[in-house]
């Protein structure tokens, strides 16, 4: 076996073996966008007669302002593709703090409701989440890539909260580990019998030097020459 193949061996398992790694990793974050598909609203806030600003936000987020959203008892659909689209992100990790509000041109902003928003209130198979609040509004969200993220979002709380035993990651690494060192091992052991041949190589051919020179010696070939 050449001193090259083993250091491929090693380079593809140390690849192999991380790519695994990352993947069972229960610490990764993932994310996904979340749409709004259609929304009604039963009421408006202003005492105005003036057309609302209807908008969604999520603590720590930006506001999302839905201009065409003016009319009571009007079911507005969208495609996900509008240019106020996405409402917002979610991660595996937590959920998010949201609501629909209404700007308010004299006090504070009204509340059409606050909610937790998590990617497990999306279910199958389309990943859709509709939420009501009575007398105010009715509004359909759409998540498909929520789905995969609830489910880690699971299994993360699971190996959390689980019982004693060594985490998968863990036992992926320690096993790496013992492949890279031995790998590694092999390795030095070649270098060092390959360093031994060419020093007894050397030495043979020094000593057939001397043993020629010494059967001269006693021929007495080297006065004769």
């Amino acid at each position: 076996m050449s001193i090259l193949v083993l250091l491929n061996s090693m380079v593809l398992t140390v690849l192999l073996v991380f790519s695994i790694f990352l993947s069972c990793f229960p610490g990764s974050v993932l994310s996904a966008l979340v749409t709004l598909e259609s929304i009604e609203i039963f009421k408006t806030h202003e005492w105005l007669k003036s057309k609302p600003t209807v908008y969604f936000h999520c603590q720590g987020g930006n506001k999302t302002i839905l201009p065409d959203v003016k009319k009571t008892h009007v079911l507005y659909a969208f495609k996900g593709e509008e240019s106020w689209q996405p409402l917002t992100e979610l991660t595996n990790r937590k959920c998010k703090r949201c609501g629909f509000y209404e700007k308010d041109r004299i006090d504070s902003d009204d509340v059409f409701d606050e909610w937790e928003l998590c990617p497990s209130d999306f279910t199958e198979p389309d990943g859709k989440y509709i939420r009501v609040k009575e007398k105010e509004f009715n509004a359909t969200f759409l998540c498909p890539k929520c789905l995969p993220l609830a489910a880690d979002s699971e299994q993360a709380s699971r190996k959390t909260n689980g019982g004693k035993g060594m985490p998968v990651a863990v036992v992926i690494l320690i096993s790496a580990l013992v492949s890279v060192t031995s790998i590694l091992i092999v390795v030095a052991a070649y270098k060092y019998w390959q360093k031994k041949k060419k020093e007894q190589d050397q030495a043979r051919f020094l000593k057939l030097f001397e043993d020629g020179d010494d059967i001269e010696d006693e021929l007495g070939l080297g006065s004769i020459i």
